[in-house]
């Protein structure tokens, strides 16, 4: 009888066990790329509403499949080729790879975004020369991405610069 019980409780355990897994995997596939940021800590804003599809490896990479290249505007110009890539951890993306943010008229790359502190209220750019913080709330909602071409001052997006017509 001990032994049947024992059997029982076994199967019961794996059958739970099983059920977890199952819901689990239909959750993270379900989810959006915002509710992932969110849930690692981040902004759901730093990314546009404009996203096909994503992918997140074991090792924590991320791959942000967007329809097109776009640009919007937090502070400042931000450029999202279609593809963006970085390693996400909590708090952070590290290694971004198809992000780009108009600085005096530069257009240049970001290589990490990071929230140390939710507290604090800020958020922190790594644009290679230098360390930007901004404000969390500039990235709560997703905003709206428009495709890249003719912008305003008749100014054209190429390759990362500006370049006038």
């Amino acid at each position: 009888m001990a032994v049947f019980n024992t059997i029982k409780t076994v199967l019961f355990s794996t059958l739970c066990l099983t059920l977890y897994l199952s819901l689990q995997l239909c959750f993270a596939s379900s989810s959006s790329i915002h509710d992932l940021l969110r849930s690692k800590g981040l902004p759901a804003g730093l990314l546009p509403k404009e996203i096909k599809s994503y992918n997140l490896n074991q090792e924590g990479l991320l791959e942000v499949f967007l329809e097109g290249p776009c640009l919007t505007k937090y502070e400042n110009r931000v450029f999202f080729d279609s593809v963006v890539r970085a390693n996400l951890s909590y708090g952070s993306l590290i290694g971004v790879v198809g992000l780009s943010q108009e600085e005096l008229f530069l257009w240049l790359p970001v290589k990490g975004i990071i929230v140390d502190d939710p507290r604090s209220g800020l958020i922190l750019f790594d644009i290679g020369v230098a360390h930007k913080q901004l404000s969390l709330s500039l990235f709560e909602d997703p905003p709206d991405c428009k495709p890249t071409g003719v912008l305003r001052n008749d100014v054209k997006k190429e390759k990362g610069f500006d370049v006038l017509k």
